[in-house]
């Protein structure tokens, strides 16, 4: 949510940062803001002018008790009672009034950074750097759910029996290697000075509304029936909302976090070949990173974060791309975004491991998310990034160390999570 004082004093680059996004069915927003914005001011106005007078009237009811004039009294008191009703009257028409200033603000999407590319979808994104040599070798590589069921490593008919399309079971080695790549991303994350946390994975709905949009929310989140609660689609969400309505100690900024949890997508729409298998499903497993900070501190916060990401994957000789998000592109809150994207020997070109995002003071402002200072009191930045969303960077490591005959090679910094092992083959 953006600072009212933009509306304000400069609606013009409000409405321009909306045909940016390609959003211009919200243009209206801004004038309707403005104008009950400048109703709700008038109206509060009115009402401290009043409440200063019913003050006056107070001091003077106390001097007319002195005094001994009891008719006065009676007429003064009068007056402060038709001040008070007014008062409640304009205090009750000031909060229907900022209801719905703050209904159309949370639809009106944050001003972007002027480096991000103008495009309308996610095919204009645009690529940044390359990092690694993306191979593809001699032999053929089956999809990935076929190695993974070859390997016993993939159940997803008994999963359709018990919970259904979009769920799986891992087994033996190929489970371990999956919960081996979370163990190796908590400690680099730990290595790197980041508190390791894990967080709630149901959530109240004011939280929910305070670090996405509702848009967002709708399509992503699975709502627990009968109750204030929803499932996480990332530990972003409880992590930052951990800070909603506190204010941190300046000194204690930057705040470094790298969290654990399951996440919960509905993941609509159509599913083709790629997703058939793990890459796109309802349940998965994310490490996360997530940093609080001073404003003018995000955008060298943002390059680390990312920046961690590509070496972690590089860690396991895996090659990845990055992608500066376009405009039409990024969710409403985000200021400024980029994906990381591991190369797919099989498919013979990148896809999306990861996200990097600043989002600004939009979600502090939401969730009212303050640091101390020496001036006083200001709002943080928020930023998130993905260290590890699995099993999509499960597909990423098998791809890229499966072999001939059938076996997936153990990167070296995995073989500690393995038991030593080197290898997993095929077993009878």
């Amino acid at each position: 949510m953006i600072d009212i004082k933009l509306i304000r004093e400069n609606s013009d680059l409000v409405k321009e940062n909306i045909k940016k996004k390609f959003q211009d069915d919200k243009l209206f927003l801004v004038d309707e803001v403005y104008d009950l914005d400048k109703t709700y001011r008038k109206c509060k106005t009115e009402a401290d002018e009043l409440r200063a007078r019913r003050n006056e009237f107070s001091d003077k009811i106390g001097e007319l008790v002195r005094e001994g004039k009891k008719e006065v009294i009676a007429e003064v008191k009068k007056e402060v009672n038709a001040i008070s009703d007014k008062i409640k009257e304009l205090e009750a028409k000031e909060e229907d009034l900022a209801g719905e200033i703050k209904k159309r603000m949370m639809v009106i999407p944050n001003i972007i950074d002027e480096s991000v590319p103008i495009g309308k979808d996610d095919t204009e994104n645009v690529e940044i750097e390359k990092f690694g040599e993306p191979i593809v070798p001699d032999y053929e590589i089956p999809y990935h759910a076929d190695i993974c069921e070859a390997l016993g490593g993939l159940d997803k008919d008994s999963a359709g029996r018990t919970s259904g399309n979009g769920f799986y079971y891992l087994m033996g080695d190929i489970a371990r290697l999956h919960s081996a790549l979370l163990s190796y991303a908590r400690d680099f994350m730990i290595d790197k000075g980041f508190t390791y946390c894990i967080p709630p994975f149901m959530i109240h709905g004011d939280v929910v509304n305070g670090v996405m949009s509702f848009s967002e929310m709708e399509a992503m989140m699975y709502k627990i029936e009968g109750e204030d609660l929803y499932l996480i689609g990332t530990s972003e969400h409880s992590m930052i909302g951990r800070f909603k309505d506190q204010i941190v100690k300046e000194s204690d900024l930057p705040i470094c976090l790298t969290s654990y949890s399951p996440c919960f997508r509905k993941e609509g729409g159509a599913h083709g070949l790629e997703e058939r298998g793990l890459y796109r499903v309802h349940q998965f497993e994310k490490q996360e990173m997530v940093v609080l900070c001073k404003m003018e501190d995000a955008f060298t916060w943002y390059n680390k974060m990312w920046q961690y990401t590509v070496d972690f994957f590089r860690s396991l000789d895996i090659p990845v791309r990055t992608l500066e998000c376009c405009s039409g592109d990024l969710a409403d809150l985000k200021v400024k975004s980029c994906d990381v994207e591991a190369w797919s020997p099989r498919q013979q070109k990148y896809f999306e491991v990861g996200s990097c995002s600043t989002l600004g003071d939009a979600q502090a402002r939401r969730l009212s998310i303050r640091a101390k200072g020496e001036n006083g009191n200001y709002l943080v930045a928020t930023l998130n990034n993905t260290v590890l969303a699995s099993p999509r960077g499960l597909i990423a490591l098998i791809e890229n160390n499966y072999e001939a005959d059938g076996s997936i090679r153990i990167p070296k910094a995995l073989q500690p999570y393995m038991g030593g092992k080197k290898k997993i083959s095929k077993t009878k």
